[in-house]
């Protein structure tokens, strides 16, 4: 029995102590983080993702960090693959509102967003506008607003496609607004800007990274923004929020986070939010981001612990809204 117990406090000393040294040499030179992204490459968390790991790469030591899409099943399958990952800080997963819309969206997923993840740090928000076809009569919200009332039952918006940034504006949109529309799905939002523009659909929420240009082209018309305070982007700054154009309490933003394996080691934790904290400050990196149409974090969800209070709280936001609509994905 004493053999035994000695053996097992052996175990984990030993246990600990390397722990302790790969914690200590975190990262390691020769090694490479990956920074896994639940889409395909090109759209707008890639290119968030690919902006963090140059900016992270330096305050790690100059470490080699890559991307690795891992797209589908609504990012649940990106998810699922770090959150079985070795826990050791070298694989790593950039994720949107998603982490707040699958745990409702999906009633079947092998993984739990809340307790299987390290919650590293909020990286940005990127605003939504309200778009329409450009042959849309309406010329500012308030008369948008007269004709969605006069046209109920007749109003179709697009989306993305289930568990899409858009598909979750549109959500929230209607259940603002108390009026059904009829969802229009697309396989992306390329092709819904597609049609929006050729007037096969009324309507389209959709993130700044993907509108701005269209809105600049005067190609669709914009009515608002969906954030608590108007933009300073010049092609949007003149765009009211749809809560002081009467929407009570209306804001949606979709924000990007980081996050390892649940049991990576604290110092790893540590030193992981330290260089997106350095990262979050390069004006190169701010440069690009504020190119995307997006806003870098800098309040109090940089950090860990306000980070996974940040996700419980949007968690319940949508929760509320995909039960509602009975929108699941399975």
């Amino acid at each position: 029995m004493k053999k035994v117990l000695k053996f097992a406090l052996v175990a984990t000393a030993a246990a600990a102590a390397a722990m302790g040294a790969s914690a200590q040499d975190f990262p390691a030179k020769d090694k490479t983080i990956t920074i896994v992204v639940p889409y395909a490459a090109g759209g707008p968390t890639d290119r968030v993702a690919r902006d963090l790991a140059e900016a992270m790469r330096k305050p790690l030591g100059g470490v080699s960090v890559v991307i690795d899409n891992s797209a589908g099943a609504g990012s649940t399958i990106g998810t699922a693959k770090v959150a079985r990952a070795t826990p050791d800080g070298y694989t790593l997963l950039l994720n949107h509102v998603s982490m707040a819309t699958m745990p409702t969206m999906y009633r079947k997923l092998s993984f739990n967003v809340a307790n299987d993840f390290e919650y590293l740090g909020i990286v940005n928000d990127v605003p939504m506008t309200l778009i329409a076809r450009p042959s849309m009569p309406a010329n500012n919200y308030k008369e948008l607003a007269s004709w969605l009332q006069q046209n109920k039952g007749k109003i179709n918006l697009g989306n993305a496609g289930q568990g899409s940034a858009s598909h979750l504006c549109g959500l929230m949109y209607q259940s603002a607004l108390q009026i059904d529309m009829t969802p229009v799905p697309y396989k992306g939002t390329a092709p819904a800007i597609t049609d929006l523009i050729g007037g096969q659909i009324d309507l389209l929420c959709d993130q700044t990274t993907n509108t701005t240009s269209q809105i600049e082209g005067k190609k669709v018309k914009a009515y608002a923004v969906t954030t608590s305070k108007r933009l300073t982007t010049p092609a949007l700054k003149d765009l009211p929020t749809l809560a002081e154009s009467g929407v009570k309490d209306f804001s949606v933003t979709i924000w990007h986070g980081l996050y390892a394996p649940k049991g990576t080691p604290a110092p790893v934790v540590a030193k992981l939010n330290d260089a997106l904290k350095t990262a979050l400050k390069d004006p190169e990196f701010i440069k690009k981001q504020e190119g995307l149409g997006a806003v870098v974090a800098t309040d109090k969800r940089i950090e860990s612990a306000e980070h996974k209070k940040f996700v419980a709280s949007e968690t319940e936001k949508f929760g509320a809204v995909i039960k509602a609509a009975g929108s699941y994905a399975d």
